[in-house]
């Protein structure tokens, strides 16, 4: 990247940078800042590419493998039981791919502010570790705000309860960051905050949530090199707090376990996950039958799981399936399911090859990039109960792993 003037720095670099830089606040405020923020970088990155004439930087196989992706679904809208939601969220979702890219050339022409967005990142679970820990021994956060759920905590995201997902997504970036930057000297306050996180999590009431944070330890302890006693400590005092803690006051303990065993026997009967769960999977799985290769259309669960022929059950009706997988074959078919099989089978794959290498005390990927793969991983796991994989929160939380994957691979490569 190159700028003739110290305006046009400020204009299509400063920014942006800013923008990026405070994401991680933005997403506690909700999907309204985070997405203007995404949205302004695309916009500003387009409008640079035009003044400069130069759209090299879209130039590689990750963004055409994006572009088809984003073609067919617009092509889905338009064709498939049309609705302007659907439409919406298609024709917007350029907006991912440009984002990505966009980062990842600002990173090439100066890295400094990846330490801005860690400090910020470090920042914003800090804040939320004291408050939520507040919430959860007061039953009120530091700023009175009390939870609708009494078995969860939800600190400043109040009637949103993602505080477990906020911070189970985000923890393996600001892990990996921590280790790009300081190379694993780790100090005891960053040990101290990492610890607090992991047990939040599990306070939070969130399953999924601390499902994935725990995948996400175990991954990097099977596959990094240098990592693996740190996030081993990391894991077990976490776990040791957690107990303690759980014996103290048992309200998440009641929430993770004791309400998860409960639903799934249901009675007696064996469910997948609970009842709601069950009907919402068999319900898009009678849509995906119905309409194989293209499905019913993106953002039109709701509306067709009412019908007669798809439902499953009193409880089989919501705004979507609850499974990323499931939602796609549901919404948009076979064809829609390519795209994220593709995308498994390469991870796959690129993982057999860094497991053979270990064998030969090699590594394919750096404990770094192990470290943001495993930040991806959780968002591959396919039998998981999920938010919508069309939602825009939960996607610029999985972009945020990009950028700095592609930046640390181009490096390596140098």
């Amino acid at each position: 990247m190159k700028f003739d003037s110290l305006a046009e720095k400020n204009i299509f670099y400063n920014i942006p940078v800013f923008l990026f830089s405070f994401l991680p606040i933005f997403l506690v405020t909700g999907p309204f800042l985070s997405d203007l923020s995404i949205s302004l970088i695309s916009i500003i990155f387009l409008f640079y590419c035009i003044k400069k004439k130069n759209f090299s930087f879209f130039k590689n196989k990750y963004f055409y493998f994006f572009l088809l992706f984003y073609l067919y679904l617009l092509f889905n809208s338009l064709i498939n039981n049309f609705n302007l939601n659907s439409l919406k969220i298609s024709f917007f979702f350029f907006r991912y791919g440009v984002f990505v890219t966009a980062i990842v050339y600002l990173l090439e022409y100066n890295n400094k502010f990846i330490k801005y967005f860690f400090y910020i990142l470090f920042f914003s679970f800090t804040l939320l570790i004291f408050d939520g820990f507040t919430e959860y021994f007061t039953k009120k956060n530091f700023f009175g705000f009390q939870s609708i759920d009494y078995y969860r905590v939800s600190s400043l995201f109040k009637d949103e309860l993602i505080l477990g997902s906020y911070i189970s997504r985000l923890w393996p970036l600001l892990f990996s960051l921590f280790i790009l930057i300081f190379k694993s000297n780790l100090k005891i306050y960053y040990f101290i905050i990492f610890i607090l996180a992991e047990a939040l999590v599990f306070l939070s009431g969130e399953r999924t949530a601390f499902l994935y944070l725990n995948f996400s330890a175990v991954f990097v302890i099977f596959f990094s090199k240098n990592l693996k006693k740190i996030r081993f400590v990391i894991l077990i005092i976490s776990s040791i707090i957690i107990i303690l803690v759980s014996y103290l006051n048992p309200t998440a303990k009641e929430r993770i376990i004791d309400q998860t065993v409960s639903q799934i026997k249901n009675n007696g009967e064996i469910v997948i996950f609970s009842q709601e769960h069950d009907q919402l999977y068999r319900t898009s799985y009678k849509m995906f039958l119905d309409n194989k290769i293209i499905g019913v259309g993106i953002k039109n669960f709701s509306k067709f799981c009412s019908t007669e022929k798809f439902k499953a059950g009193n409880l089989s009706c919501s705004t979507h399936p609850h499974n990323y997988y499931l939602q796609i074959l549901a919404e948009t078919g076979l064809l829609g399911a390519l795209f994220i099989l593709i995308v498994l089978f390469y991870f796959l794959k690129y993982l057999i090859i860094h497991s053979a290498a270990l064998f030969k005390k090699d590594y394919y990927f750096s404990d770094v990039e192990i470290s943001i793969l495993s930040g991806i991983a959780i968002f591959l796991i396919p039998f998981v109960p999920t938010g919508s994989i069309f939602n825009n929160w939960v996607n610029i939380t999985l972009c945020l792993y990009f950028p700095f994957l592609i930046y640390c691979r181009k490096l390596k490569f140098r």
